[in-house]
């Protein structure tokens, strides 16, 4: 790779990934109220917050991305992003309000749900937000989501997610699967089920930025857990279920001989915007991460040159290079590549130092694991 002319590493680049992303994450504090046990974030405790100023820049930004054809989603994650309070965050919309108007881009919101009160859903439905929700499942499950006193936050997550219920706001849930959920999928799923939510996720459990301790589901427990969401998917109506449905778009197309319609949707640089202003590429999770090797992953400051130049840029930074270098090797040498494509490059610097790597964790727990338990639930049936 470090061989390859400048154009070829852009060819290289234009190979995988979109010249136009198709989500912006924006970190608007480095702050949260809760002190989860498995969070990789290393500064949730410091109160930095993003200045109108930078919302501003980054709406600049936006305004050369958004092309007006399928709006760009605008992620305002953290760092928890209600703990701003509703005054300074709707201080950061503005800039992007006539974007909005426009139908150029959508607003979206990942929130622990411990804040959320009526002023808070009066914000969410006023610039139409989509709404997501992270919890993992009823109180015996949800044990690793603590507040910074070490207090449990299920009741007030609870409570936060009733009152979207009360308003009428829909909102999706991300559930995080560690060793207290792997093996007891049927009573989670029944109760995320129950929340109302019009479509849920797994993160099982990942080795990645200061979460290094715990140690995460196998492939082997993470197959089971799979296998028996499967068999509760068909026994109930029930949310859409992330990973299900992308496996079973993937197998639509497949076989109904549109394999490369599958193999054309290029890879979004996702990319991400901390509360001051600095950019990283491919993986929100690197943003915070310092590495003198790969120059902390920055791609640029918002505030300096736009988004557009950086991804111009792209193949130029080090660590574009070696996750470009990796999935090259994925592609030549994993059976399942073929689904998943290779990506998720902070799990790859997390778990193996090097984004110039192959297999990860990650990728036998959420993605050779789901396939596999498809595969031992049809082949079961076929036997019957």
């Amino acid at each position: 790779m470090a061989q390859r002319s400048a154009d070829g590493l852009r060819r290289l680049y234009d190979r995988w990934f979109a010249s136009t992303p198709q989500t912006v994450v924006l970190q608007p504090t480095s702050f949260c109220n809760m002190d989860c046990t498995y969070c990789y974030l290393r500064d949730r405790g410091l109160k930095n917050d993003m200045l109108p100023v930078t919302a501003g820049a980054v709406a600049a930004s936006v305004d050369e991305l958004a092309d007006g054809g399928q709006p760009l989603g605008l992620v305002w994650h953290g760092g928890e992003p209600l703990t701003l309070g509703t005054e300074k965050f709707t201080a950061l919309l503005a800039p992007f309000e006539t974007l909005r108007r426009e139908g150029r881009v959508q607003h979206y919101v990942q929130t622990n749900a411990t804040l959320l009160n009526d002023a808070w859903c009066d914000l969410l439905e006023e610039f139409e937000f989509r709404v997501g929700v992270s919890i993992d499942g009823p109180v015996a499950l949800n044990t690793q989501r603590v507040d910074r006193r070490g207090r449990p936050a299920f009741e007030r997550a609870v409570r936060g997610i009733a009152r979207l219920r009360e308003r009428g706001i829909g909102f999706s849930v991300i559930a995080v699967v560690g060793k207290e959920g792997i093996g007891r999928p049927e009573e989670l799923l029944d109760f995320l089920a129950a929340l109302g939510c019009h479509s849920l996720g797994f993160n099982i459990e990942e080795t990645e930025g200061v979460n290094t301790e715990r140690r995460p589901p196998t492939r082997e427990q993470a197959e089971d857990f799979w296998r028996r969401v499967l068999a509760w998917s068909r026994e109930h109506d029930g949310p859409v279920l992330r990973e299900l449905e992308r496996l079973s778009e993937y197998l639509s197309l497949a076989r109904g001989g549109r394999k490369a319609e599958w193999h054309s949707r290029l890879l979004d640089p996702i990319p991400t915007v901390t509360w001051n202003g600095d950019v990283v590429l491919l993986s929100p999770e690197l943003a915070d991460t310092t590495d003198g090797a790969y120059s902390d992953f920055l791609a640029g400051n918002v505030r300096e040159q736009t988004i557009a130049q950086m991804l111009r840029q792209a193949p130029r930074l080090r660590y574009v290079r070696d996750f470009l270098t990796g999935l090259e090797l994925c592609r030549t040498e994993c059976e399942f590549f073929d689904f998943c494509r290779g990506a998720q490059a902070g799990n790859r610097y997390f778990e193996n130092g090097s984004l110039a790597t192959t297999e990860t964790n990650y990728c036998r727990v959420s993605c050779q694991a789901l396939v596999m338990a498809l595969s031992t639930t049809v082949k079961k049936e076929h036997a019957v």
